[in-house]
């Protein structure tokens, strides 16, 4: 089994001691940067598999450093905060972020929440080897899950791990609707509950990146129900 790389970015050693610890314990490789333009520099230069980016460091902050690491690659993000403030929370998630953890917190759940990003990316792939069904078709959505690809017409559509997840989810049943809940459960693992805002935070950066190729409508919403999969044509 190949190790998983993970990029830890915090401005404070000590975070950064006790999650490379917390990750290393957990079989883990482990790289460090104090800011986010230390971490730029260490992700073009060497491939990883997740990222852990603090909010608020010195030189670049989380959010710019995400931003540029999403002009280029879809790598896993998870957001670390000293403050638990929503507005901080939907704007991390909205540019790319894949969840957000507030400090201080607990060194397990934090391993719990990587492992279940990272499981999420590679159960897509198993799922497509298993049922050697590598693409899904709806009008002129396709979604490719051993790829991790997905394109409207001809056009691709880059989305994070989570986003992905949950337009999987959607296109292996294209008139079910889900609730929060059916959403939450399946695009996150381990028990981890994450805020109905959260949700609505992926379902509307989805829904930007398929406006932005010519879709404007990908996935409908049922109000006091839940979301469901357009009829594209």
């Amino acid at each position: 089994m190949n190790q998983k790389k993970i990029l830890v970015v915090d401005d404070d050693p000590h975070i950064r001691e006790v999650i490379s610890f917390a990750l290393q314990k957990a079989e883990m490789l482990v790289a460090t940067a104090e800011d986010g333009q230390q971490a730029l520099t260490q992700f073009m230069a060497s491939p990883t598999d997740l990222i852990v980016l603090d909010i608020n460091m010195p030189e670049m902050d989380g959010l710019a450093c995400c931003r540029e690491v999403r002009k280029v690659s879809e790598v896993p993000i998870l957001f670390l905060s000293s403050r638990d403030d929503e507005i901080d929370r939907i704007l991390g998630l909205e540019i790319g972020g894949d969840d957000y953890v507030t400090k201080p917190f607990s060194p397990r759940e934090l391993v719990a929440r990587i492992n279940a990003i990272l499981k999420r990316t590679q159960t897509v792939v198993n799922t497509a080897e298993e049922t050697q069904n590598q693409r899904l078709l709806h009008g002129q959505l396709s979604l490719d899950e051993e790829q991790h690809a997905v394109w409207w017409g001809k056009q691709s559509v880059s989305l994070t791990a989570t986003e992905f997840a949950i337009l999987a989810q959607f296109m292996r049943h294209p008139t079910r609707v889900f609730s929060r809940d059916s959403i939450m459960s399946s695009a996150y693992q381990f028990n981890i509950q994450v805020s109905d805002r959260t949700i609505d935070s992926h379902i509307r950066h989805i829904r930007s990146k398929f406006a932005a190729v010519g879709c404007e409508s990908i996935i409908e919403t049922l109000h006091s129900v839940g979301y469901k999969l357009s009829p594209c044509q």
